[in-house]
């Protein structure tokens, strides 16, 4: 079995081999101690949120987690229900609990499964209480002579009706009602399901809302390769109803991040949705405070945030980086280029549902579909640039250090022909080129998996690059 380790957001592994029960207890019960340890003299808490996603046997091991928190002598709230992960972060600070431990493997593969560990503040926890996690688990456990109870409690109705707060319901309501804006919403078989509808009690068209632990042979991750569907539903629609608004909301398999699809079928990754949603905030909403992004975010980000006067913060690549820095100072929006974003105004967590209601929004109030707003930001700031990303997959961990090797003791001075001016090592090895552009090399967290992500001024620029870092991943893998 692989180490038990935390990545970017929680201990991930697959079902069987590196996930099993008796793991689950062990990483359970050290987590449930820690959180302990850190929040319970603040908190006065007793108590811990336990929730669960979709994926296959979720339900089971949440319900053995649930049962390990107990047996320590600690309370317990276990969901009824699926629900997504950013409600159970809200549960956790609107319960005033230690935090939740929540079943989900996010957006990978089907054969994995992972727990999320979240503070009572409302967010993922910090790297410091993960290692602290970590370190506990060596440590020996004694149950407690008088065991806590175990609750059901409901994890949409509270968390719902907080993110219609948030927006102007009846301004999106009315245009779906009017038949002006039709809303597809693709929750790739996740915990998103039904999630839109309970918020807007209109009618949207929701695809892949049933139950499938294998995701339709895909993943539940936004990504273009697995959206064929969507686009489909988008073109045929724009065919139909020419002059129409329309948009596709896509949401992982916890509903902690998004992509869309704007009016013409054309995939819009977070890259494009921040800069959109930080103009919508500032201009529309009038709210100030930072942007937070992380190394992989667009150069357009930096721009829009200096065009509304807003300081900007840079992070590693994870977003309980973002949610650091959201619990310690006044924060506007936070965002990272896999699709998590979080609001200031919220819980210091990265929230799809919320993402998806603000684009409603800035929509309903514009009247303009989201390219267009996205290309209205690009004619302001003067910036035009393509982005794109791939990921490599290893053939094991051996590679994954030899590759690592090579980085930090050869790293490269010329890319596709570009000197490299800049390399920054905060999170990966991000290298700034002669012409502007940037390509980002970095390890994944939670799989043998080397991501590439590169910004520039014209696709096929981005299209050179990644292929020259492919291939100079392929030549030094041995």
């Amino acid at each position: 079995m692989n180490e038990i380790k935390f990545g970017t957001d929680g201990w991930r592994g697959v079902i069987a081999a590196d996930f099993t029960m008796k793991r689950v207890a062990l990483v359970a019960t050290a987590a449930t101690q820690i959180l302990a340890d850190i929040y319970g003299k603040t908190s006065g808490s007793r108590t811990v949120v336990v929730g669960y996603d979709r994926r296959f046997m979720a339900e089971t091991f949440a319900k053995k987690t649930a049962e390990v928190v107990q047996s320590l002598g600690f309370d317990v709230l276990l969901s009824e229900s699926y629900a997504p992960t950013p409600a159970f972060s809200w549960a956790a600070n609107n319960q005033n609990a230690l935090g939740a431990l929540v079943l989900t493997a996010s957006h990978n593969p089907a054969s994995y499964l992972g727990l999320k560990v979240k503070g009572a503040f409302g967010g993922s926890v910090p790297p410091e209480i993960t290692q602290k996690i970590e370190a506990q688990l060596a440590q020996p456990s004694a149950l407690a002579s008088t065991p806590g109870k175990i609750q059901f409690f409901d994890p949409w109705s509270s968390y719902c009706e907080a993110l219609g707060s948030k927006v102007n319901l009846a301004s999106i309501q009315n245009l779906i009602s009017q038949g002006k804006l039709t809303v597809f919403a693709d929750v790739m078989h996740g915990a998103a399901a039904g999630g839109l509808s309970k918020i807007l009690n209109v009618p949207i068209q929701e695809l892949n809302s049933s139950r499938d632990p294998l995701f339709g042979g895909g993943a539940p991750e936004p990504l273009p390769r697995y959206l064929s569907q969507l686009f489909r539903h988008i073109r045929t629609h724009r065919r139909q109803t020419e002059g129409a608004l329309r948009v596709g909301l896509v949401f992982d398999g916890d509903s902690d991040r998004i992509a869309a699809v704007d009016g013409q079928g054309n995939f819009l990754s977070s890259q494009i949705l921040i800069p959109i949603l930080i103009e919508h905030l500032a201009s529309r909403r009038q709210e100030t405070g930072e942007v937070v992004k992380t190394i992989s975010g667009s150069d357009l980000i930096p721009q829009i945030a200096q065009l509304y006067q807003l300081p900007l913060h840079e992070t590693p690549i994870g977003y309980k980086y973002i949610a650091d820095r959201m619990v310690s100072t006044q924060v506007l929006l936070g965002g990272e280029e896999s699709g998590g974003i979080g609001y200031g105004t919220h819980i210091p967590e990265r929230d799809a549902l919320l993402s998806a209601l603000y684009l409603l929004e800035a929509i309903a109030e514009s009247g303009m579909d989201l390219s267009q707003l996205y290309q209205h930001l690009q004619e302001q700031t003067g910036y035009t640039s393509v982005y794109d990303r791939i990921d490599l997959h290893l053939a094991g961990m051996e590679e994954r250090s030899r590759l690592l090797n090579q980085l930090q003791t050869q790293p490269p001075t010329e890319i596709n022909g570009q000197a490299v001016v800049d390399c920054l090592t905060i999170d990966g090895y991000k290298f700034r080129l002669a012409d502007g552009s940037w390509l980002l090399i970095r390890f994944s967290g939670t799989e043998p998996v080397l991501r590439l992500y590169c910004e520039a001024s014209t696709p096929e620029q981005v299209r050179q690059t990644l292929s020259w870092a492919k291939d100079w991943a392929n030549q030094n893998q041995g």
